[in-house]
Order: structure tokens, then sequence, then C-alpha cells
């Protein structure tokens, strides 16, 4: 069942507000992160409206963890992080979705720490958008 006011389920300008989509996958559907100050960062979220990982069933949820290690494997071998944070928050818009953020030892930016939901510090111009994500759908 697809949720009206989720940004997820509806795929319109709520998420165009801070993604753009790249692909489908199996179970879930990848948005690159509009702020790029983790180059490659992205979102896998879940194709069905639901808020937690309780709500699939075995099969669902190693299937959902399946897109997300493929997404990952893809993000690692474009952009060599030294690690790749994984955050699944949706307190308020409770669609389960995890941000993957590429953490890089040779950027100062929050290495060793949380990453931020939305620091505001980089954004790609439209050419810069396109290339990023057909690197990543190409890796997919």
């Amino acid at each position: 069942m697809k949720d009206q006011n989720c940004a997820y389920c509806m795929n319109n300008e709520l998420v165009d507000a801070f993604g753009i989509k790249i692909c489908d996958l199996s179970v879930s559907q990848v948005y690159l992160f509009k702020e790029q100050s983790h180059k490659g960062r992205v979102i896998v979220a879940h194709k069905e409206h639901v808020s937690e990982l309780v709500d699939l069933t075995d099969e669902g949820r190693n299937a959902y963890f399946a897109d997300i290690a493929k997404v990952a494997a893809a993000l690692h071998k474009l952009f060599q992080p030294k690690k790749i944070n994984y955050g699944a928050y949706g307190d308020t818009g409770k669609h389960l979705h995890f941000h993957l953020v590429p953490k890089y030892e040779d950027d100062s930016f929050e290495w060793g720490g949380t990453f931020a939901m939305n620091p505001d510090r980089k954004h790609l111009s439209a050419e810069e958008y396109t290339e990023l994500i057909e690197k990543i759908k190409k890796e997919l």
C-alpha cells in the first residue's frame, strides 16, 4: 500500500527536494542524495511502505539487505571510500530506507563522527548529477 504523503511512495516533488532517482532494484529504489558532501551518498528505500525491518518477512528482509549490499559494493568500487556509514532513521516519514554515506579519511569533514542529515555544503550542477547517476547506475 502506498502512503499519499510519503516521498518514497509517491516519488514526486517530495523526494525531489532531497534526492534524484537512480534506479529500481529487486525490492528497493535507489536515490542519489542531492547534498554531496560525501561523494556518492545515496538512499536505498524499500519499494513497499513499511516502517520497520520487523515488518518484513525473513525473505523480504534478506532481499532488502541484498539490495543494500549491492549498492554498497558499487559505491566501494566507484569511489573507494575508507568506510560507508549506514543510517536508518525515518522517525517522521516511517518508510524504511537506509542512507549509505561514503566516508573518506583524507576528507576531514565528519571523518570519525556521525554524518549530518543535510549539511547543505555541496550541491552539484545538473550535468554533474547526471554523470554521477550514470556511473552508479552502470555499476548496478
